[in-house]
C-alpha cells in the first residue's frame, strides 16, 4: 500500500471522458502516470487531449512527460500502487476488469472504480482480497469539478479507505467519504431525486423543460455553490423546514423506475443533444454553447480556488 502519497505511481484504466483526465489531474500535482484503453485509437488520442487541459487551466505542460501510454492492462498496472479504473458503466465490464486488476497489479496496490452508480462490493465481488477495492466517484470533468466521493464497500479496509483520502487531498481534489456502499451514493441520489420531480412537473404539464432549467440556475441553483441544502435549512430554521415539508412532501413524485415520459422518449430517438432533441430541441449550435458554458465556468472556478 501507498506509504508515500507524494510519491505514488499510478495506473488508470480507460482513456476516455474520465480516464484522461483523472490522469491529467496526478501528471499536473507531479505523479507518474500510465494508461491504458482496449482502443488503439482512443489510447493515442489521449495526449493530445491531456494536453488541452494542461492548456486551459494554464499550467505546467511538460509534466505529460510523466504519462506512460500502455497497450495492455496488465503493463499498466504492474507497478502501480493506486490503480483507478474508468471503465464503460456497466458491472459486467467492470467486474471483468478487476478480476484482471487483482491478477496483475501488486498484492498491496489499491484498487479504485469511478463507478457512478454501481456499489463497490458488486464491482469487486470477483476479486480475491475485496478489501484493496474503493470508490472514487469522479464527477464530469474531474480536472473541472474537484469533488470525490470515497466510497467503502464493506469489505473495504479503513486503511484503504484512509490513503484514498489522502492521495486525494494532496492533489487538491476534494474528497468525501461515503460510509456506505449504496447505489448511486450521495450525490447522484441528490441530483437524480431533483431529476424525478423536474420530469414529473413537465409530465404533468405543470410548466415545460425550459421553464424547469430557468427556475433551478436562477432561484437555489444560484446559491448552491455556496450554500449547501441543509445549511439553507439551518439558515431559514427548521421549523421553516418542518412546515414546508409537511404541506409538500405528500404531493413529490416518488415513482421506483424510470418514468414513462423518459422511456417514451428515449424510445422515439429523443436522446438529447446528440440527436437533437430530448426534453428541449437542440442545434448543434446551441449545444456547443452550453458546454462551452460549462466548460468556462467550470475552469474559472478551478483557476480561483487554485489561486487561493
Amino acid at each position: 500500500m501507498v506509504t508515500e502519497i507524494t510519491s505514488a505511481k499510478i495506473g488508470v484504466i480507460g482513456a476516455g471522458l474520465m480516464g484522461h483526465s483523472i490522469a491529467q489531474i496526478f501528471l499536473a500535482a507531479g505523479h507518474k502516470v500510465s494508461l491504458f484503453d482496449p482502443s488503439a485509437e482512443v489510447r493515442a488520442a489521449a495526449p493530445d487531449s491531456i494536453q488541452k487541459i494542461f492548456a486551459l487551466l494554464e499550467q505546467d505542460a511538460t509534466l505529460l512527460e510523466n504519462l506512460s501510454l500502455q497497450a495492455t492492462l496488465a503493463d499498466t498496472v504492474a507497478d502501480a500502487d493506486v490503480v483507478f479504473e474508468a471503465g464503460p458503466e456497466k458491472l459486467e465490464v467492470k467486474q471483468q476488469i478487476f478480476s484482471e486488476l487483482a491478477e496483475h497489479a501488486k498484492a498491496d496496490a489499491i484498487l479504485a472504480t469511478n463507478t457512478s452508480a454501481i456499489p463497490i462490493g458488486e464491482i469487486g465481488a470477483k476479486v480475491s482480497d475485496q478489501g484493496r477495492v474503493v470508490g472514487t466517484h469522479f464527477w464530469n470533468p474531474p480536472h473541472l469539478v474537484k469533488l470525490v466521493e470515497v466510497v467503502q464497500s464493506a469489505t473495504t479496509r479503513e486503511a484503504v479507505v484512509e490513503t484514498t483520502i489522502n492521495l486525494l487531498a494532496s492533489i487538491k481534489m476534494m474528497p468525501v467519504h461515503v460510509k456506505h456502499d449504496i447505489p448511486g451514493f450521495i450525490g447522484n441520489r441528490l441530483q437524480h431525486a431533483m431529476k424525478r420531480e423536474a420530469i414529473a412537473l413537465v409530465a404533468a404539464g405543470v410548466c415545460d423543460a425550459e421553464t424547469i432549467d430557468t427556475v433551478v440556475k436562477h432561484s437555489f441553483g444560484s446559491r448552491l455553490a455556496v450554500l449547501g441544502p441543509l445549511e439553507q435549512s439551518d439558515l431559514v430554521g427548521l421549523d421553516l423546514t418542518d412546515n414546508i415539508s409537511k404541506v409538500l412532501y405528500p404531493s413529490l413524485d416518488n415513482t421506483n423506475q424510470s418514468p414513462e415520459y423518459l422511456v417514451n422518449k428515449i424510445e422515439k430517438g429523443e436522446l438529447g443533444m446528440r440527436t437533437g432533441k430530448g426534453f428541449r430541441e437542440w442545434t448543434p449550435e446551441a449545444a456547443q454553447e452550453v458546454r462551452d458554458r460549462m466548460t468556462k465556468f467550470l475552469a474559472k472556478q478551478t483557476k480561483e480556488s487554485t489561486d487561493q
